[in-house]
């Protein structure tokens, strides 16, 4: 593992200057936010030939950062981390906003996923292959970069954070090194589902398959209330998203319509466990502070999963969930996005000890 995890200093490569986020000039008498400053990575997964795309932005002129201040974020099974969790809108994204706050902030693409490596099975028909990048695939990838962001920091532990699918990896890969985590945010949480599966089960799945920007759409607002639907979403916002989520896909976006691969790994997990009544894991091996957010309008991933998972973290020192109103399961960019940014910066910057 320590050996895939080394960074080959020609497959870094920085921007530095040039990526510098000046903010706007505050008030006068008022402190200025600091400039952060964006680097990017690949890493080589266990696996040869694959390399993992890893992006960090974090307060420049700092280069040291105790466990607290560094996080990690993961995407879910259809979209990748650099279009969620680092897309500025309204000026700023999530990533911005937690590395503001004095952080040393990282994301992740699983491979097939955004500026990662996609398996060859990706270059054959999705019917000629079986599903690809599973969970427990996943997670390792999630490991060897939790490796080189300790290394490279010189820390022993940090923050984890998954949205939707990501919860399971970041959950999963919790429960087998608590070790080297400090504290985990699960947004969205997968568990056991009791409702009628997205894909339906009468479907052959390929190694992959492919999303349009309008079937992107019609998901988002699935559990919207109809007179509702033009609320959660400010104008610009899904386009501005959809625009650069396609663009990474360079071969999807030849195509007409312009088309997202993903793989179908997570789907095929989907059908053998949690739509089967089958944990993929457990939970109560989760031995770390953990927060669970939602929001209301959560078609995906109703709330009934939250509770169930809140309820099978039986060995975290503490924890805590956060439902958010007038929200879907893209609620990270959406109008009451900023609900979300602050109940998880709040979770990420206390200090609390049970019992005092």
């Amino acid at each position: 593992m320590d050996s895939a995890a080394e960074l080959n200093p020609r497959r870094a490569w920085y921007l530095l200057g040039a990526f510098a986020l000046m903010l706007v000039a505050t008030p006068a008498g008022m402190t200025r936010e600091p400039a952060i400053v964006m680097e990017e990575f690949t890493v080589p997964a266990v696996d040869s030939g694959i390399e993992l795309y890893v992006r960090n932005k974090h307060p420049q002129g700092v280069k040291s950062f105790t466990p607290d201040k560094i996080v990690l974020f993961v995407h879910g099974a259809t979209y990748p981390s650099e279009t969620t969790f680092d897309l500025k809108l309204n000026g700023v994204s999530w990533m911005d906003y937690i590395a503001q706050h004095g952080y040393d902030v990282y994301l992740v693409d699983v491979r097939g996923f955004g500026k990662s490596t996609r398996p060859p099975q990706m270059d054959q028909p999705a019917e000629d292959n079986a599903p690809i990048v599973r969970t427990d695939t996943a997670v390792k990838d999630v490991g060897v970069t939790v490796d080189f962001i300790l290394k490279r920091r010189g820390a022993s532990k940090l923050n984890l954070m998954g949205w939707s699918w990501g919860t399971s990896i970041m959950g999963w890969y919790t429960t087998q090194h608590n070790d080297k985590v400090n504290r985990l945010v699960l947004y969205a949480p997968l568990w056991i589902s009791t409702s009628p599966p997205l894909v339906s089960p009468d479907v052959t799945l390929g190694a992959y398959r492919t999303v349009t920007r309008e079937a992107a759409r019609t998901r988002w607002l699935r559990g919207v209330p109809e007179d509702s639907k033009a609320d959660p979403i400010p104008a610009t916002w899904f386009d501005a998203w959809a625009d650069a989520t396609f663009a990474t896909d360079p071969v999807g976006a030849r195509q007409t319509p312009p088309v997202l691969r993903a793989p179908n790994g997570a789907v095929l997990d989907g059908r053998e466990f949690w739509s089967a009544g089958k944990m993929l894991y457990d939970p109560a091996g989760i031995r770390v502070p953990t927060l669970l957010v939602h929001a209301e309008w959560d078609a995906d991933l109703p709330s009934y999963m939250l509770y169930e998972y809140f309820a099978r973290l039986t060995n975290a020192p503490y924890k805590r969930y956060v439902q958010i109103g007038e929200g879907t399961h893209s609620i990270i960019m959406e109008k009451n996005r900023m609900q979300l940014f602050q109940a998880v910066q709040q979770f990420l910057d206390e200090r609390f000890t049970p019992g005092q």
